[in-house]
């Protein structure tokens, strides 16, 4: 598969693939959560407090998301390279917090590693976090290596990218 380098088609990818699936996947996730929480909490292995790890990861998305699709993707596409470096590096850092989130989801899953007792909502909820940790990481990947890359002043100084350079 040839990666999308071109800005104004990769925005609409990312948006489309990402944006989107975390909005429809996240709530049910934390629906999951909270009933295998509920009627499972005296077993071993319950992943106790997931359900408020999940509500808290998909209020920090939907604003992060927010802000690239209202302020940093309309400039990008406008190509107002000089005005996006700020934008960039605060959700860089954002994206950071995104992985601590994710580390947390697996340190309370164990690795999301369902117990061989497990009945099919808790398969079904640790199915949905595998397919969540997957496509997070590669949006934040497609952002952070690819997208943002173009447009941010010291990642194109790092890979040697000149004025003349086709990243611009």
């Amino acid at each position: 598969m040839t990666e999308i380098t071109d800005p104004v088609a990769l925005i609409a990818h990312i948006v489309e693939r990402y944006h989107e699936v975390h909005r429809a996947q996240l709530p049910e996730l934390i629906r999951m959560a909270r009933r295998v929480e509920a009627v499972h909490q005296a077993k071993p292995g319950v992943p106790a407090g997931l359900a408020d790890a999940l509500q808290a990861l998909e209020g920090e998305l939907l604003n992060h998301m927010a802000k690239e699709e209202t302020v940093l993707f309309p400039l990008l596409q406008q190509g107002e390279d000089d005005l996006a470096a700020r934008p960039i590096a605060m959700l860089r850092r954002e994206h950071d917090d995104h992985g601590e989130a994710l580390k947390e989801i697996a340190r309370l899953t164990n690795d999301i590693t369902a117990p061989r007792e497990a009945c099919n909502t808790w398969r079904a909820l640790y199915a949905g976090l595998a397919q969540l940790r997957g496509d997070l990481i590669e949006h934040i990947r497609l952002e952070n290596d690819v997208l943002f890359a173009q447009f941010d002043p010291a990642a194109r100084q790092e890979l040697g990218c000149g004025s003349d350079c086709e990243c611009s």
